[in-house]
């Protein structure tokens, strides 16, 4: 099976978590705006190919289907990948924690833009950093505290007691956050053996490694969700 993968070139962001799956598993697939330019997603965006219309990327086109939103493709994705256990309960669960990632990777954005996505950060620093504070102070320990006990109630290795997809996305938002938040997420890592090991194994798998090592795995910047801004870190 060969895949499509359709996403903003020059950036990591939400696109990345496909693209993670995808290299774990090996797969054939072609990251078509980075071989294309971004006009290639255009004609899905407006409507004129086959298949549901997508209101936004990452999309996946696989043989006629296309699907977007993260969580729908993983789940799509990850049975034909080997990334998800095969009993529907376990793949369930799975859906479960990556919706919850998801729910957390867009309070990272709106840390942010609080306001409006469509204005510049500039334009709303002032709201960005009151609400970077509740961010450090509430809502990571509160996602993360909840990840580190799924992975100590299911043995202390992975959230689904095997390695699934669940883990790579894991290690993203882990590594967006300690690059967003270098200062808040050594705090918090004392506090979070568990995640902080996963992460670690992941990024030792071999096709992890070797992903991590070549030009397909774009930098953090500051034009995808995870941005690092010193003064949403907490320091002025």
């Amino acid at each position: 099976m060969h895949y499509e993968l359709y996403y903003w070139t020059g950036i990591q962001s939400r696109g990345e978590f496909i693209r993670l799956a995808l290299e774990d598993a090996g797969a054939a697939y072609t990251d078509m705006a980075r071989v294309h330019g971004d006009a290639v997603m255009q004609p899905f965006l407006d409507g004129r190919m086959d298949g549901l219309q997508p209101f936004a990327p990452p999309f996946v086109r696989t043989g006629r289907q296309v699907v977007a939103q993260v969580s729908a493709i993983l789940d799509l994705l990850a049975p034909e990948l080997g990334l998800v256990p095969d009993a529907a309960s376990r793949r369930q669960q799975a859906l479960q924690l990556q919706a919850t990632i998801a729910d957390l990777v867009a309070e990272v954005h709106d840390t942010h833009h609080p306001i409006a996505a469509s204005q510049y950060y500039e334009d709303q620093m002032r709201e960005a950093k009151a609400r970077a504070a509740t961010m450090r102070a509430e809502r990571l320990p509160r996602f993360l505290g909840y990840f580190e006990n799924v992975l100590k109630h299911n043995g202390g290795r992975h959230p689904l007691r095997e390695h699934s997809y669940v883990d790579l996305s894991l290690f993203q938002l882990m590594s967006g956050l300690d690059y967003m938040f270098p200062r808040r997420m050594q705090a918090l890592w004392p506090s979070l053996p568990l995640l902080r090991a996963l992460q670690e194994r992941v990024e030792r798998r071999p096709t992890i490694a070797a992903y991590l090592a070549s030009g397909r795995r774009l930098a953090f910047n500051t034009n995808g969700i995870f941005r690092h801004y010193p003064e949403l870190d907490g320091e002025d």
